[in-house]
């Protein structure tokens, strides 16, 4: 959601509309998640398959990391094949696969199926023509005649001298990579200016940036190479497209998504990433946080945080406005009479009458969304920095600490990869963890047994994955402290490679359930879910009075605290509530979930 809507919301509008804007964590109905493309099946996979240089475990690998220097040869040796079929220049060819994005075989299919037009299009003439055979010839840019030996054309015939053609070219590279569409200076001419023109006439600087501009070109022009998007990283990688994971881990560490070029993310998709990020940066949370802890002065109605325990609040200047914290009111109207300054019983009338249940409502909203907001990113930020810790405790590892083990427990290091296999566990896993956060944001509220399924599968994992890291983390460092072997660090061993085994099955089950969108969850098994929910609701509540959840409110009703449940005014439009069981089902939903009763 962008934050003017966010805005437009605080600003009062409609209720329909705030119940949008609050309930934004949730799709709206019928609006599937995006798909992330080909979902393959993510596999953590075999040892041997480890980067120890990045510290990330990969699926099996269907990329390639490409330096300087491999693109220069990919691009040169696609501008020799397209030279070699088409019997043309190489410049030409270049000029070609250029104006084509570098797709040889495009080139190859509009070539053969109309090569005079192609020829039109690029620049191309079918032949060259060569300049007036005269001892003298004027240059067509600044006028002046010069010896036919020191003026240059290009195929069209149109004579420039030296000095004219060298600040053309090295003013059309200076403007940027719009020179890889050079053409003729003659205004009226459309022929293409090559790669074999710069290279004679052009300075040493200029050829180079030219060729870097090329560069670029062979990789962000053509749909099966991308760069490395981490900052610095000169790196391009070359991906094999529809081959399943999108996972890409750079030669410089980084792992990102081939799709979307955010950080790797499976077995989120794309589309949920996006929001995730948005929302992150966005200014809806500041918003929420505005709606939640403060409210409008009633004359500016500029947001005021009360930060002292008296009513009597007092705007900022120029506004100097004095009113009651609770009822809003102007604070000369409140006195003794009123219940004095901590306490104001106009309030509580107006209350009862009504008066405030609207504002109320749409704080209570605020908060109750800046509360399960605060509750996922505390999570998902949490797992970061645990990841981050990792990385940089795996490559600790694998520069000093392997060796000091290996003399201190009289033990190879060909013997210790269990240890390097259990950190590799551990970053790749605090990386999904992260991720499942973002997931369980977006999940729908309505869909309770996803949800415990969801949240089931997460602990498990999760569990497993604190044992892990602490085993580790904390179990490994007696062995490195210690002076002479230990006679149990073959039940370290064991220990360590279990609980690594473990935690990896535990992830696999939960990346599995989530890339298939938790359709293990059917809907005979969603409404025994929601009627284990209902049985648990139910029996909580046998203490309280009838119709009463645990903080006093309706159930039915639901005026303040879910405002997807409507209000004490009147229910939402896009649900209704089971009078048998007073479980909220969704509009479409002819009988309930939960105790199947009919609505």
């Amino acid at each position: 959601m962008d934050p003017e809507e966010d805005m437009h919301d605080a600003r009062g509008e409609s209720s329909q509309e705030e119940e949008d804007f609050y309930s934004e964590g949730y799709p709206s109905d019928g609006e599937d998640e995006d798909d992330d493309g080909d979902d393959a099946g993510y596999d953590f996979v075999d040892n041997d398959s480890d980067d120890p240089s990045t510290g990330v475990r990969r699926p099996q690998q269907n990329y390639t990391t490409l330096n300087e220097e491999n693109i220069s040869q990919r691009q040169a040796d696609d501008i020799n094949r397209v030279s070699t079929v088409l019997s043309i220049k190489r410049w030409e060819a270049c000029v070609l696969l250029r104006h084509y994005n570098w797709s040889v075989s495009k080139v190859h299919d509009e070539w053969f199926a109309d090569e005079e037009n192609v020829r039109k299009t690029v620049g191309l003439l079918e032949k060259h023509i060569e300049m007036p055979n005269k001892r003298e010839l004027t240059c067509g840019i600044c006028f002046e005649n010069y010896p036919r030996d020191t003026m240059k054309a290009s195929p069209c015939g149109h004579p420039f001298c030296f000095s004219c053609w060298r600040g053309y070219i090295s003013t059309s590279i200076n403007d940027g990579p719009g020179c890889l569409m050079l053409r003729c200076p003659d205004p009226t001419c459309k022929a293409a200016v090559g790669l074999d023109m710069v290279d004679t006439m052009a300075s040493r600087e200029d050829r180079e940036k030219y060729a870097r501009y090329l560069r670029r070109s062979y990789v962000e022009d053509n749909r099966k190479t991308k760069w490395c998007p981490a900052p610095g990283c000169e790196y391009a990688v070359e991906f094999v497209m529809g081959s399943g994971s999108y996972d890409v881990c750079c030669k410089c560490s980084y792992s990102f998504c081939w799709n979307c070029t955010e950080e790797a993310h499976r077995p989120v998709d794309c589309g949920t990433v996006a929001r995730w990020i948005l929302k992150n940066s966005a200014e809806s949370e500041n918003m929420n946080w505005i709606l939640a802890n403060s409210k409008p002065c009633p004359k500016c109605k500029r947001p005021i945080e009360k930060n002292q325990g008296c009513m009597h609040i007092t705007c900022t200047p120029p506004c100097k406005f004095e009113f009651c914290w609770l009822c809003l009111g102007p604070w000369t109207e409140h006195g003794e009479r009123t219940g004095g300054f901590y306490a104001c019983n106009r309030y509580e009338s107006a209350k009862q009458e009504g008066a405030y249940d609207e504002s109320e409502r749409r704080r209570e909203m605020a908060k109750n969304s800046l509360e399960r907001y605060t509750h996922y990113y505390e999570r998902w930020a949490a797992n970061q920095s645990s990841r981050q810790k990792a990385l940089a405790d795996l490559q600790a590892l694998q520069n000093e600490k392997l060796e000091k083990l290996s003399d201190r427990q009289s033990q190879p290091e060909s013997q210790l990869k269990f240890i390097t296999d259990a950190w590799l566990q551990i970053v790749e896993c605090r990386r999904v963890l992260k991720w499942t956060y973002a997931y369980g944001f977006y999940l729908h509220e309505n869909e309770h047994a996803k949800r415990q399924f969801f949240e089931y599968l997460q602990g498990d994992a999760e569990s497993g994955l604190e044992r892990l890291h602490q085993c580790a983390e904390k179990e490994l460092q007696v062995y490195l402290e210690a002076e002479t072997p230990l006679k149990d660090f073959n039940d370290f061993r064991t220990k360590l490679a279990g609980l690594t085994s473990v935690t990896r099955n535990y992830f696999e089950n939960l990346v599995r359930a989530l890339e298939t969108g938790l359709n293990d969850v059917g809907p005979s098994n969603s409404q025994a879910g929601s009627n284990q929910a209902a049985c648990s609701k139910s029996s909580s509540s046998k203490s309280l009075a009838p119709g009463k959840s645990k903080s006093g409110k309706s159930r039915t009703g639901g005026a303040a605290t879910n405002s997807r449940s409507g209000s004490s005014r009147g229910m939402d439009d896009s649900i209704w509530t089971c009078d048998s069981c007073t479980c909220t089902n969704p509009k479409s939903n002819s009988h309930c979930q939960a105790c199947d009763k009919h609505r």
